[in-house]
């Protein structure tokens, strides 16, 4: 399904050349403070892997990975991947990061069954990063002082653009709001998750939803959340307010990953218990994967944030129906 939405008196500030130079402006500034900020190292990340190995992020679990087969490989399958959560976990351990270290990547995937609309594509592209922690550090203080910090470099940016950009205006407020999902369900009993999100994001300008994917109050969760990467008591999304498209726009999630307990109660709340037998779960299990905090930042939604687009793809590349390049370009929307 597509939709696509054009606000009223819109026009971009940026032609396409233009908009290219302001991208590279927000990805070079942005990526450059959060790894200085967060102590991380930029590394090579697969595109694909070997669905065998449960590297694979199944998102809400019913997501279809794109696949292909390897004719040099004796027709081997092979998945697109849709995001790197726990494949950088191997990662810190192979490349023998420490405590207090982290890595950074650029993550191409292609998502077959996203709804496409104004900030959705069936191509994503974000930075997926992921950093040792100690034990000790495993908890609710650790999660809160990271989501303070990767706001505090997206204000950062929003500020730099607004100084080489004189129509970027800052609107993210000096502080981070924090709420969980069933404090918001208290707020506002009589709305759906995303409408809840709206309301909040709208009142507060940025807010910090925390505890994503436990059932709440009303036996539903506040959204899917995978059971074997985020502790579900320990993960925050990012979404501040977009007075362009009047929405609540989420521009990151992150949490610290599961440990031997979390990840098997996690597989038992969903239904699922049989993946504690795949390579990854065993190497959680066992304890021979480091404990680490963790997220990914969707690069195409901060540039169309902080470049105040009204549609991703005036900022990435991908594939849209008939209808939605037709009415794009009746309403002199270019998409990339």
């Amino acid at each position: 399904m597509s939709d696509i939405v054009i606000p009223k008196n819109y026009k971009s500030q940026l032609n396409l050349y233009e908009t290219q130079v302001a991208i590279k402006t927000v990805k070079d500034f942005f990526q450059g403070l959060l790894a200085e900020r967060l102590h991380l190292l930029r590394v090579s990340a697969p595109l694909f892997v070997d669905p065998t190995s449960g590297l694979n992020d199944n998102l809400n679990g019913v997501e279809r990975p794109v696949n292909f087969h390897i004719a040099a490989q004796g027709d081997r399958e092979a998945e697109i991947v849709q995001s790197l959560a726990k494949w950088k976990r191997y990662a810190l351990q192979k490349y023998g990061f420490k405590p207090g270290e982290g890595l950074y990547t650029d993550m191409s995937a292609i998502r077959q069954d996203e709804t496409t609309d104004n900030i959705h594509s069936i191509y994503v592209d974000q930075w997926d990063w992921e950093k040792i922690i100690t034990r000790d550090e495993r908890n609710l203080e650790t999660l809160k002082e990271t989501v303070r910090t990767v706001y505090k470099v997206l204000r950062k940016t929003e500020k730099y653009m607004s100084i080489h950009y004189d129509y970027i205006e800052e609107i993210l407020p000096h502080d981070i709001f924090f709420v969980t999902t069933s404090e918001l369900e208290e707020m506002f009993p009589d709305y759906s998750p995303k409408e809840r999100e709206y309301y909040i994001a709208k009142a507060k300008g940025a807010v910090c939803i925390m505890q994503i994917g436990e059932t709440l109050e009303n036996g539903k969760p506040h959204d899917g959340r995978a059971p074997d990467y985020d502790d579900w008591s320990l993960n925050a999304d990012i979404v501040v307010y977009y007075p362009v498209l009047d929405i609540a726009l989420e521009l990151s999630s992150m949490g610290i990953r599961v440990d031997k307990k979390a990840l098997l109660d996690q597989l038992q709340k969903a239904g699922c218990p049989e993946r504690a037998e795949l390579p990854y779960h065993k190497a959680v299990i066992n304890g021979e994967l480091p404990l680490t905090i963790g997220g990914g930042i969707g690069q195409s939604r901060i540039c169309m944030f902080f470049l105040r687009k009204a549609h991703i793809g005036e900022v990435q590349c991908s594939l849209w129906s008939d209808e939605v390049m037709e009415t794009a370009k009746e309403n002199g929307l270019q998409l990339l």
